[in-house]
């Protein structure tokens, strides 16, 4: 006997159908936009349902052509690698401490890290102190001084938490030190809020630019988005000769914002799925004692 759909049900799933729209929806707008002729695409209005005129990658040509395009991907890389390492390192182990209950002042110290999600001595202050510390302008300034986030320590504290003490106890009767206890324990242990973190992150470290731009003068250290802005920045400055070229470029300038879009989102849309199996579980764990 077939059972009737609810009410309940078929509203629940048409919510469900628009929200998943409006989030693919954008998405696949840019890439259509990207590819499209930048005469047509520059007059269209309104929702894009596919592709304009023949298909050209111009628009990436262009984009990729660039000579620093490649020194911002080296730079983006290595903030992606060693920032993201960095940081995962000292939030699991700052999570670590303060999730044991033998640590004394572990309230005391968790009030001061809440404290500074909702409040900061603001960018003046941040900027002497990385000046002071010696490490303006040098490649260390996307990762050092944001090396920990209140948040994601705080989601880490609880996953920890979550580890029954019996684990622990036994590894300690077996003469495990702390160091030991966090290292072939909880860790091995914590693979799903360890990926959810290392998403987190990464996107984060992938994205990031306002360091770079703000403590840094050398482009050297400048990260894939800073070159991405230069790019669009460039396009948009450029003068032409004749009005015909003028229009010709405002045509290509359209193409080019779509591209560099596209050009430094895919890295973290390939490297997602090889996460997701662990995100939901890490994010739910982390989140909700229990």
């Amino acid at each position: 006997m077939k059972k009737k759909l609810k009410p309940f049900h078929i509203i629940n799933a048409l919510i469900m159908l628009f929200l998943i729209f409006i989030t693919i929806y954008p998405v696949y707008y840019v890439v259509v936009a990207s590819i499209s002729d930048p005469v047509l695409l520059k007059s269209h209005t309104g929702p894009l349902a596919g592709v304009l005129g023949s298909p050209t990658l111009a628009g990436y040509q262009r984009t990729l052509a660039n000579k620093n395009l490649l020194s911002g991907f080296k730079i983006t890389l290595f903030y992606l690698v060693v920032g993201t390492l960095m940081q995962l390192t000292l939030t699991s182990m700052g999570a670590y401490v303060v999730s044991r209950k033998s640590f004394l002042i572990r309230n005391g110290v968790m009030k001061f890290m809440v404290f500074t999600m909702f409040f900061s001595g603001g960018l003046i202050p941040l900027f002497f102190a990385i000046r002071n510390t010696g490490i303006y302008n040098t490649i260390w300034v996307s990762s050092i001084p944001y090396a920990v986030s209140a948040y994601n320590l705080i989601i880490m504290k609880t996953f920890f938490e979550s580890i029954p003490d019996s684990l622990e106890e036994a590894a300690i009767i077996d003469g495990a030190s702390d160091f030991t206890v966090f290292s072939k324990v909880i860790m091995p242990l914590s693979k799903p809020v360890i990926a959810v973190m290392t998403l987190y992150y990464g996107v984060g470290q992938w994205n990031s630019w306002f360091p770079a731009a703000m403590f840094g003068r050398d482009r050297a250290i400048y990260p894939l988005q800073m070159i991405l802005r230069e790019i669009l920045i460039q396009n948009q400055e450029q003068s032409a000769d004749s009005l015909f070229a003028a229009v010709e470029q405002s045509f290509s300038n359209e193409l080019v914002k779509y591209c560099t879009i596209v050009v430094s989102t895919i890295p973290i849309l390939v490297i997602y799925p090889f996460l997701q199996k662990y995100f939901e579980k890490g994010v739910m764990i982390g989140a909700v004692k229990g």
